[in-house]
């Protein structure tokens, strides 16, 4: 009996198309890593919700991505499942929604992502009273932090250990926090933990300074990536946006408005996506449209897989994983 079914399964099998372009691009990070080159991660859409951190927090644990970039949304909704979980309710009839009936999931506290509905009391409000505590804490040791330093101190902290759902090994912002993983989270205002901190600045309760911004995080990067980028650094993209878009951006940034001559361009890039090659679009665009822009090399290994996330994201974790 194999030790790597789903390995040796996907090599057996997974030959043309998108499944070879899966293939390809599960190799072509397993060579980065053996050359010695560096990973980022970014998740867009709901991947969290999609419970990515079954397989995600592994590949954090045995340090098979190095940085992470993703939105407000994935960076509260795996602490959110952590807490809640068993409150989520799953509508697999979802196309076939009424608006009075998608009403009622909102008169009920159900906010839907697709087929699977999250609990606005029991993962929203769990979180808040402890977050702004620790908000409102650092605010009067006039400290600042950013959005993912202040979840890594709430999980660490233990405050949500009594409301714990899942396995612990199944979050991969646990992970991330226990080792300090960096990360960006760019535009984390329209979060609903940005929301929430932007209520609190409009009541008075809380500063905007005591977040640090967006501005921040790509200084924080461009220092990242200089320090981090000898041996080259990957770019694997999960769907398409702001989680994508601001992370790459940082190499044409010190390239040509910095002037860094000298800073390499991304050394791989892989895109999972089901956006459309269309007009102006850049979640769509063709990885070669990036040559253009300063993002990548001519000789930048470069894939793009045109499928669902939610399948192929765990198929090429689990590759990497040998599993």
């Amino acid at each position: 009996m194999s030790n790597k079914p789903i390995t040796e399964f996907i090599q057996k099998y997974y030959k043309h198309f998108n499944a070879a372009a899966l293939v390809d691009a599960a190799k072509g990070y397993e060579a980065q890593l053996n050359q010695g080159s560096k990973m980022l991660v970014s998740l867009a859409g709901a991947m969290s919700t999609a419970e990515l951190g079954k397989i995600f927090a592994e590949m954090i644990r045995q340090d098979k991505v190095q940085i992470i970039s993703c939105t407000g949304a994935n960076l509260e909704e795996d602490v959110m499942n952590l807490v809640a979980h068993s409150h989520y309710e799953r509508v697999p009839n979802y196309r076939d929604l009424t608006p009075e009936q998608e009403w009622a999931l909102l008169e009920r506290g159900l906010n839907r992502v697709t087929d699977t509905c999250i609990p606005e009391e029991e993962a929203f409000r769990r979180l808040q009273e402890h977050i702004f505590k620790i908000w409102k804490d650092a605010e009067e040791r006039n400290e600042r932090y950013f959005p993912h330093e202040f979840m890594y101190k709430l999980l660490l902290s233990g405050v949500l250990e009594p409301y714990y759902e899942i396995d612990l090994k199944d979050s991969w912002m646990y992970a991330a926090a226990q080792k300090n993983l960096p990360m960006v989270v760019p535009g984390w205002e329209d979060s609903t933990m940005g929301n929430i901190f932007a209520s609190y600045v409009l009541k008075g309760e809380l500063k905007a300074s005591t977040m640090k911004s967006g501005i921040e995080y790509m200084t924080f990067l461009a220092d990242w990536y200089t320090a981090n980028s000898e041996k080259g650094i990957g770019f694997f993209q999960i769907g398409g946006g702001i989680a994508g878009d601001f992370p790459i951006c940082v190499v044409p940034m010190l390239y040509q408005d910095m002037e860094r001559t000298d800073t390499p361009f991304w050394s791989y890039f892989c895109q999972i996506s089901d956006s459309t090659t269309s007009y102006g679009s850049y979640s769509g665009a063709v990885p070669n449209e990036k040559i253009t822009w300063g993002k990548l090399d001519i000789h930048t290994p470069k894939y793009i897989i045109e499928s669902d996330a939610t399948i192929v994201a765990p198929l090429i974790f689990a590759y990497l994983l040998e599993y």
